[in-house]
């Protein structure tokens, strides 16, 4: 069942003490679910029973600070602005300090550089990376958003999201994407392998990528082992 990230509250009126613009503003924020690719003004003003010219006023002062984007065909979406602030509050609780162990041991085991990749709308935030100490490697960066549905993170979150259709099931049933050769880039491989939390909730996919010419298979074992101590450490079950 779809879910908001934040459960919305009505929005034709401010918390005590609070403000009605402000209130109205993070409703429409919460109104986005992880399953959307992308929402009109009229079912963003439905979900959040407000008028369209209201919520329209409002996704000015979203778009301003980058906290939702509108789309070329005119749908809106979580933007950039978003992704930061999921970066801070990952960093609040000392995710960091989890995760970049665990990619360092990624990188000392392939030497090749690792990522940690989140759903962030129909993109994936690179939230945490170790570059490969070789010289060779791709360019992405802590920060940068990728396609969702390219590249084997992205296959990855949708997955196990409970996306439907016989590649997902695959993966579902492997329990990792092995892509010698990226659909995001022909240069390009990567191996993916998901994360869940003690809730038991994907908290994201460990991501493996290097030149094509540098995939090896023997590298899927040790994204999946890293992905399981991972998992462990966030209170996850890895049986």
């Amino acid at each position: 069942m779809p879910r908001y990230p934040v459960r919305p509250q009505n929005a034709a009126h401010a918390s005590e003490g609070g403000v009605t613009a402000v209130d109205r503003a993070l409703t429409i924020l919460a109104a986005f679910r992880d399953t959307d690719h992308g929402l009109t003004l009229s079912e963003l003003s439905e979900r959040v029973q407000l008028v369209p010219s209201t919520v329209l006023r409002l996704l000015a002062s979203l778009l301003h600070f980058n906290l939702v984007t509108k789309r070329n065909d005119g749908r809106y979406a979580l933007g950039h602005g978003a992704a930061q602030l999921y970066r801070v509050y990952a960093s609040s609780f000392n995710l960091q300090d989890l995760v970049l162990p665990a990619l360092e041991q990624l990188v000392a085991r392939s030497q090749e550089s690792a990522s940690l990749h989140v759903r962030q709308g129909d993109h994936r935030l690179v939230l945490f990376r170790v570059n490969s100490p070789q010289s060779l490697s791709d360019q992405s960066q802590a920060g940068d958003l990728l396609p969702l549905e390219r590249g084997s993170g992205g296959h990855v979150l949708l997955a196990f999201a409970g996306a439907t259709g016989r590649q997902y099931d695959e993966i579902r049933q492997a329990g990792f994407k092995a892509s010698p050769i990226s659909d995001r880039s022909p240069d390009l491989a990567g191996i993916s392998a998901p994360v869940f939390d003690a809730q038991g909730g994907l908290r994201g996919a460990l991501v493996l990528t290097m030149p094509a010419q540098r995939y090896a298979p023997t590298h899927i074992q040790i994204v999946c082992e890293e992905a399981r101590k991972l998992t462990e450490r966030l209170g996850g079950n890895v049986s």
